[in-house]
């Protein structure tokens, strides 16, 4: 029942956000008709036959149940922009941005909660080297980031390739590399700091402070109370910064001239291509949900009792 009603609330997020992406490229300034003309006067038959073709005269809710209906068949329409089916442009550029977002989540996962966990169970020169390599990961923009990166890694020392996404998995690994680490370095410091605090504050709480008076080994109470207890918080922003992940890819695949979504979605907005944009939308919108919904679900894991408290 829990699985259930988590669905049940995604299908809602998700059409009621499809319904309001749509409004929105419809209220933006300028429209599709506009943009095809290219500023060229053009006679009233002509916009009329334009409207026609894109069906812009039918009424709203009309123009919006048929491209719903499109997308969930997997049609996102043509670009405005070379006539090209958009699911075609969104496959041969979604993988690159899938790998980079997965690359940079793993990277996350395992820096951020990794140094989190060791400076919340040691003291002294490692806990505060920990601290301040977070403190300056989180105060370095992602585009700064990207350009250092660039100007030791690859330009100083060329162990990688400055830009392009690479051909076969091991090269967009490669590729990839510098891309992941600098979209992941804001993310991965902000979790090593809550993971640490929230090691902090269950090792000094009252059900772990007693394991350890009745005898139990450190190593037990850290494993079993500790980690586990603290991992509900960490787990949410977790899955808040992976699925930020995705709109923050821009900025880094515009840096390293990569192939994905992100600089499709630029062109996008800069040309008024209103199918590709709202595709991209609904893709990161989907995506958000999506986390949202394994986050739900491994609460539930780590803690059977948020099944009865969240439900």
């Amino acid at each position: 029942m829990f699985i259930v009603r988590r669905l049940l609330a995604l299908v809602g997020v998700l059409i009621a956000s499809s319904f309001l992406v749509f409004a929105a490229m419809y209220a933006a300034p300028g429209s599709p008709e506009n943009f095809l003309v290219q500023g060229r006067t053009v006679s009233p038959d002509v916009l009329a036959a334009i409207r026609q073709q894109y069906s812009l005269d039918d009424p709203f809710l009309v123009r919006y149940w048929n491209w719903l209906v499109n997308v969930l068949q997997g049609n996102f329409g043509l670009s405005l922009t070379n006539r090209q089916d958009v699911g075609e442009l969104l496959a041969n550029r979604l993988p690159t941005t899938f790998m980079l977002v997965a690359m940079a989540a793993i990277l996350i996962v395992i820096f951020g909660i990794g140094l989190g966990v060791i400076a919340g169970l040691r003291d002294g020169v490692v806990d505060k080297v920990i601290i301040l390599t977070s403190n300056l990961g989180f105060a370095i923009p992602t585009f700064f980031a990207a350009l250092i990166l660039m100007s030791i890694f690859s330009v100083s020392l060329g162990w990688f390739p400055v830009f392009g996404s690479g051909e076969g998995f091991l090269d967009r690994v490669w590729h990839l590399t510098l891309p992941a680490v600098a979209l992941s370095l804001p993310s991965a410091a902000v979790v090593a700091r809550i993971t640490r605090t929230s090691i902090r504050e269950e090792r000094g709480s009252e059900h772990s402070v007693m394991a350890v008076a009745r005898g139990v080994r450190n190593a037990l109470v850290v494993r079993r109370h500790v980690i586990r207890n603290s991992m509900l918080p960490v787990t949410t922003i977790v899955g808040v910064h992976i699925a930020g992940l995705i709109a923050g890819s821009f900025v880094v695949e515009y840096a390293f001239t990569l192939d994905g979504i992100g600089t499709l979605l630029v062109n996008a907005v800069q040309r008024k291509d209103f199918a590709v944009v709202q595709a991209i939308a609904i893709i990161l919108v989907a995506a958000f949900g999506v986390m949202n919904l394994l986050v739900d679900l491994l609460y539930a894991a780590i803690d059977p009792r948020v099944r009865g408290v969240r439900a």
